[in-house]
Parts: C-alpha cells; sequence; structure tokens
C-alpha cells in the first residue's frame, strides 16, 4: 500500500499495528520507543582492570612529551610598573602617571640564560585587569568597527560613544582604554628590529574591521583612556587595537606586541627601552614584559602534561587496587550463587 507516493512497514506493538513512512521514519519510531539495536559491554574484572591500565600507559607518556614540550620553552619574564617609577613618587604612583609633565621613559636589563631560537615572541602582561566585565565587554560596535560612519546605531558603545557632539569611531571603552606602552630592544650596540606585523588573526583583520574605516574623533574628550591611533591607517591595518580589541576571559592575560627574527644567544644581555603610559596604578593592576619561544605544542604550560601525568598514574592506581581486590574476593564469572535472589533463598 502507499500513501503520499512513500511505502509503508507495519511494526508490531502490542495486539495494534503501527504504520511507518519510509526507512527514515522507522528510525525515528524505534528511537523514540527505544527499541534500537545496542551494545551492553560485561564489564569483568579482567575487563575493567585492562582498561585502566591501557589508559595508564596511553596518558603517562602522552603526559610525559607535553611537558617536555611546555619545559623546552625559553621565557624571560620582567615586571617593570612598579620599578619604572620615580623614587620620589613611589608613595603616589597615580600621580606620577596622570602627570604628562613626567617623563614616563624607561630602561631595563634582561639577561638571556638560555639560547633563544627565532621566532621570540614578544607579549605584554596585565594582572589584575577585568577585561571580561560585562559593561566593559559590552562597550563596543562590532558593526561600525566594520563600516564605520556609516553605522550610525552606536547606543552599546556608552559612555564612549560621542565626543563634542561627533561620533567616535572605533567607540567603546575596549578601543578607549587601548594599551600603549612601547618597547625598543637592544644587544650590545646593535638594535634589534621588532616585527610588528600579523600580531592579530587574519579572520579578525579582514573580516572584523573595514578596510576603509579610519578612526574619527578617537581620544580627544576630556578623559584620555590609553593609546592613540593614527587617523591616516585603517582599522583593519591597526594590529594593535586588533589584538586588544579580543577581550580575555581571565583577569590575568598576555597579548602579543610583536616579535624578534633573530636568535637570542645564552648569557646575551637585552636592554630595553620603554615608555610606561600605561595606567595600571589606579586599580592595583601590575604589567610585566614576556619574551618567549614557543614548542610544537605553544607557548610555556605545564597543565596540560602534568594532567595526563595525574590522570594515568590515577588509572595505574585504581587497576592496582582492582587487582588486589579481585585476589582477595575472587568472583567466578556466571556464579548464579552471587545472584541477589539466590543469596537471599540460600540465607533463608
Amino acid at each position: 500500500m502507499d500513501v503520499d507516493g512513500g511505502s509503508i512497514s507495519e511494526v508490531p506493538s502490542g495486539a495494534q499495528t503501527i504504520p511507518i513512512r519510509t526507512q527514515r521514519h522507522k528510525a525515528l519510531y524505534l528511537f523514540r520507543q527505544q527499541r534500537l539495536p545496542a551494545c551492553k559491554p560485561v564489564l569483568t574484572p579482567a575487563s575493567v582492570i585492562t582498561i585502566f591500565l591501557l589508559m595508564g600507559t596511553i596518558f603517562i607518556p602522552v603526559g610525559f612529551v607535553t611537558l617536555r614540550a611546555s619545559r623546552s620553552v625559553v621565557e624571560i619574564v620582567e615586571r617593570y610598573d612598579i620599578d619604572c617609577v620615580p623614587v620620589a613618587f613611589r608613595s603616589n604612583m597615580l600621580r606620577y602617571i596622570k602627570d604628562s609633565s613626567i617623563p614616563k621613559n624607561c630602561s631595563r636589563v634582561l639577561k638571556v640564560y638560555k639560547r633563544m631560537k627565532a621566532p621570540i615572541y614578544i607579549y605584554y602582561q596585565l594582572d589584575n585587569y577585568y577585561q571580561n566585565h560585562r559593561r566593559y565587554v559590552k562597550s563596543r560596535s562590532d558593526q561600525q568597527l566594520l563600516y564605520g560612519l556609516e553605522y550610525n546605531d552606536t547606543s552599546s558603545c556608552k559612555p564612549e560613544q560621542s565626543s563634542n557632539g561627533l561620533p567616535i569611531v572605533p567607540c567603546g571603552l575596549i578601543a578607549w582604554s587601548l594599551f600603549n606602552d612601547t618597547y625598543n630592544f637592544s644587544r650590545g650596540t646593535s638594535e634589534l628590529n621588532v616585527n610588528r606585523k600579523n600580531i592579530a588573526w587574519k579572520s579578525d583583520r579582514d573580516h572584523k574591521f573595514g578596510k576603509h574605516v579610519y578612526p574619527f574623533n578617537f581620544q580627544n574628550g576630556t578623559l584620555i583612556g590609553g593609546g592613540k591611533l593614527d587617523p591616516s591607517i585603517p582599522l583593519s591595518d591597526q594590529e594593535d587595537l586588533i589584538v586588544w580589541m579580543r577581550t580575555a576571559a581571565l583577569p590575568s592575560f598576555r597579548k602579543l606586541y610583536g616579535r624578534i627574527e633573530e636568535d637570542l644567544d645564552a648569557d646575551d644581555v637585552i636592554e630595553v627601552n620603554l615608555m610606561n603610559n600605561y595606567d595600571t596604578y589606579s586599580f592595583g593592576g601590575k604589567k610585566k614584559l614576556v619574551l618567549s619561544t614557543s614548542s610544537w605544542l605553544g607557548g610555556k604550560n605545564d597543565f596540560l602534561g602534568v594532567a595526563y601525568i595525574f590522570v594515568g598514574s590515577s588509572c595505574i592506581f585504581v587497576s592496582i587496587v582492582f587487582v588486589l581486590l579481585h585476589l582477595k574476593n575472587p568472583r567466578p564469572y556466571g556464579e548464579t550463587a552471587y545472584l541477589s535472589w539466590n543469596k537471599k533463598s540460600i540465607s533463608s
């Protein structure tokens, strides 16, 4: 029999027959009625012990490999927000950072303790900085970043929506608080060039920031939040801004500043001339400069390797416990005397 051009089969349900239309409908019917074929493995002591042993023998070597990759990364971290404040202003650092007449230049010396192979990534690290605050995260306009002044609805950018009666491009608190410390590196008498191209995600540059959108009326208000932007360069080429606009989920984070594309040898002394412009003193934040190499796994992070080793060791430990329990209280497979109803009849 055909209905609507489809074939009908019948699946018995008690004394009633239910028509099922096409193979797809039949599969859905079996799924809803919990009649799909299934495989239920029988967990015997031997199979459980074997599974835990296999997991342990796989996880532990993987953990050591990932931990070794993490330990192969050479990383130099230098906190500079306190040491770059003149001694006379250590008791009132907020006054120092807000007074534009006080020079903000600072010099730091980094010693390379182990050979660093290029590319060497330069990051700035901020601590106690909550970019994930709801009001902060929402204070932006993705449409304006893409279309510029053609897009008028920037109400989400408050309180940095307009200044002096004119719209701000890019608007919002995130762009307004752009990080603006700068770094220059030298080794001996030679300057180390920093490549600042391609530090932002290509997808962000191509699809989230307009190629014909230029900064307009930016940082022209009474309160300056952070760095300024070159009004002659489109937003898609302002990679500092693009990196900053990708907000961090945690209060301690690093953002890529650039790359040094030459090797640094052990015991090299790197002089860093920096401008300590960014205000982290008003909220108790910290600023750090990070130089780091990378491995096939990425940057330095021991957590993954330690987690694999811990899980693998736990599996080995559990398998040993199960072996001891099985040897102490063996239970033959398929022995009906251990069934609950047989135990009751024996005890009675």
